[in-house]
């Protein structure tokens, strides 16, 4: 069967560019669901073409919830260890994510998947793959994710590959001074409708994120001060969190905590999740969206957080080296406001400078990270 070019440019940039897998490396290749074949096998062959050892773990959302539903602490406990070791001993990570039935997760017991975040995937992904592997994680276009954009297929694989291979070198030079003024700032202040909120990024480093540790790619982030947020923010993207639906969640702060959430669908899932753990109830990352070919939600966060003219935060854990700001949880969950007109728009204050209006950034030095810039 003939391969889309498309794909095989997907995987070098994957290989050389995204982990830049050196002779002798070994990869972790993991790939969820049948509909990520063709990429998952590419991916093998560039890291053996590069001179990668790959390992590769072919996985399943139905199989994860059928250990899940019927592990003991114990058993999850030497799951989470068995996974560990291996990522340990591994150079590169990369993920596949092609979730043909992305809410499957929905009916298993909270319990079990406080369990499963606190003994499998904290210790392997947040303590293992995150700090100590290059990483790069992604999703796949299948049928869920195009019905889910409301695109033909046809139509949604041409926005993927754009989005996906948007030129990274050109993104990545634009987004220096982005970086250099979020690294001296001290003061943000978010407005749009429903939100009015302040919070400080002192001395917490900015990361650009050009293709490197997410395709599509497309982001400045940081970390608030944990103690520093005050006032509300009214997110206007839906949201899957552990196969749960989320909409129109809001959230109100004083001193970093979130002294109130709300979410119009599953509230009460909503509150035991802000009370899953001491960190569930502050935030561990502020980002600017900046992919110009993300355009419209479509309940993918690889996605969403990447739409143009859009900023996210994330509940819970903070765990980027650069941007620590204290707070561990088991928890990291990206909440997204889209500020661009046709959303109702919104501002964006870096110590009382105006710097994004409406989704467009105003300072000349910023200019080249609007879209028809980028583009």
């Amino acid at each position: 069967m003939q391969v889309d070019d498309r794909l095989i440019k997907m995987a070098e940039q994957i290989v050389k560019k995204s982990v830049k897998v050196k002779k002798g490396e070994k990869v972790f290749v993991e790939g969820f669901s049948e509909s990520v074949k063709t990429l998952f096998n590419e991916v093998i062959k560039q890291v053996t073409k590069a001179g990668g050892v790959p390992f590769w773990y072919f996985n399943d959302n139905a199989f994860i919830k059928s250990f899940i539903e019927k592990a003991s602490k114990e058993q999850m406990q030497e799951f989470g260890k068995m996974h560990a070791e291996i990522m340990k001993q591994c150079d590169a990570y990369v993920g596949i994510r092609g979730y043909d039935d992305m809410f499957l997760l929905s009916d298993v017991s909270e319990k079990q998947m406080a369990l499963y975040q606190h003994e499998f995937y904290t210790p392997v992904h947040f303590e293992v793959r995150i700090p100590k592997t290059r990483w790069v994680v992604m999703r796949y276009p299948n049928n869920t994710m195009s019905a889910l954009s409301r695109m033909s297929t046809k139509s949604f694989e041409d926005f993927y590959f754009n989005a996906c291979l948007v030129d990274y070198a050109k993104m990545a030079k634009a987004m220096l001074p982005l970086k250099k003024l979020m690294d001296k700032t001290d003061k943000v202040k978010i407005i749009a409708p429903d939100t009015h909120l302040e919070f400080s990024i002192k001395n917490l480093k900015a990361v650009a994120c050009a293709g490197e540790m997410n395709l599509p790619d497309g982001e400045v982030y940081t970390a608030p001060v944990k103690d520093s947020i005050n006032g509300v923010i009214q997110f206007n993207t839906d949201t899957v969190y552990e196969g749960e639906y989320f909409s129109n969640i809001r959230l109100e702060f004083k001193d970093g905590k979130i002294v109130k959430g709300t979410s119009m669908a599953n509230n009460d899932k909503f509150q035991k999740l802000l009370n899953l753990d001491a960190g569930s109830r502050y935030m561990g990352e502020f980002a600017l969206g900046l992919n110009p070919y993300i355009t419209k939600p479509m309940l993918d966060i690889l996605f969403d957080e990447k739409i143009s003219g859009s900023l996210h935060m994330a509940i819970g854990n903070s765990y980027s080296d650069e941007t620590f700001n204290g707070n561990r949880s088991a928890i990291h969950w990206d909440l997204v406001l889209i500020q661009t007109a046709e959303k109702g728009g919104g501002e964006i204050w870096f110590d009382d400078k105006l710097i994004r209006k409406n989704g467009i950034f105003l300072p000349k030095e910023l200019q080249g990270l609007n879209p028809d810039k980028l583009k």
